[in-house]
């Protein structure tokens, strides 16, 4: 039987809310919560949510999947008590601690998988804590050299060659290496993650109408053609670089299994449009399954039940079969 890791986030937002209602139906795995026992108890009775936490932890594994109105908890204590929807600094090292217990959870065996709700960046940042997200954290804790943001919905994922980076600094980043790297990553755990034997990826080009023949920009012709060009020699289906405004359209996505953009902002506002709310972020190249909601903490609707559970529950479905797929291969 698979045993899976939700660490809840920020304790302040909402990551412990979306895991208590979240209990009200039985999971089709076993999911043990890394958290404060305390913290939950009291956001359930704030919620008025009459969940049984049960208490589990290494040599007390449970043997299937907690029964409706009930949540495993790994109990993992809170420096200071926490308030619905109020930030306190006091709290990082919870949070680190619980990705921690997670993370090493997957890379012994302990868990097949781990799912995250939201972190507060800024707070950790604050407590003197040098944390940029759940993504570098994750890297550094498995020693993963390079990793890749997938962002999913039902019927289009999109991996990104660059995330978090300022615009002007896009072009000097797409380098033939990074490129090359990034496409081998997707490739690779588009097979051994997902289950899928031949992946068809399509690439998006840099530039508008990707490039116009080096009318509007080269970075075409001289670093994304040769790469993928390159691979394909290999055998990884690589269609492209395309044109980022028409490769969305269904003609181009029916036939393939995954989109690389370039860059942040070409390739999520279509899959955020296309699902927002219903959406998960996977982590790949790392050795261990890890998916995570779309959204933030949320802070203002914390502890107030009004809620959308969504994009956790698909990023719950999402790792279940990426661990089955696992198995398969």
């Amino acid at each position: 039987m698979a045993l899976f890791a939700l660490t809840p986030g920020e304790p302040a937002g909402i990551g412990p809310d979306l895991c208590l209602l979240l209990a009200r139906e039985q999971q089709p795995e076993a999911l043990v919560a890394i958290a404060s026992r305390a913290l939950l108890a009291e956001r359930a009775s704030q919620l008025g949510l009459g969940i049984e936490l049960r208490e589990v932890g290494p040599g007390q594994w449970p043997h299937g999947p907690a029964p409706a109105g009930s949540l495993y908890v790994w109990d993992t204590p809170l420096a200071v008590p926490a308030t619905a929807g109020e930030l306190n600094r006091a709290n990082a090292a919870y949070v680190l601690e619980t990705l921690t217990r997670a993370g090493r959870g997957c890379l012994d065996g302990s868990f097949a998988g781990m799912i995250t709700a939201p972190v507060h960046k800024g707070v950790i940042n604050e407590a003197g804590i040098p944390f940029s997200g759940h993504t570098e954290f994750l890297a550094e804790l498995t020693a993963s050299q390079q990793v890749v943001m997938m962002l999913a919905t039902r019927g289009l994922r999109v991996a990104l060659v660059t995330t978090h980076l300022p615009l002007k600094d896009v072009a000097a980043a797409i380098t033939g290496e990074r490129l090359e790297r990034v496409a081998r990553i997707l490739h690779a755990d588009l097979v051994a993650k997902f289950g899928i034997a031949a992946p068809r990826i399509l690439v998006c080009g840099l530039n508008p109408h990707a490039g116009e023949g080096g009318h509007l920009g080269r970075e075409e012709i001289e670093v994304i053609e040769p790469t993928l060009e390159y691979l394909r020699s290999e055998g990884i289906d690589l269609v492209g670089p395309l044109p980022a405004d028409t490769l969305f359209t269904p003609k181009h996505l029916e036939h393939c299994d995954a989109v690389l953009a370039m860059y942040h902002d070409q390739g999520l506002p279509v899959l955020k449009y296309k699902g927002f709310g219903a959406a998960v972020n996977v982590t790949l190249g790392l050795p261990i399954i890890r998916t995570s909601v779309d959204h933030g903490t949320a802070l203002d609707l914390a502890g107030s039940g009004r809620v959308d559970t969504g994009s956790l529950q698909v990023a719950l479905e999402t790792a279940y079969q990426m661990a089955r797929a696992g198995r398969r291969t």
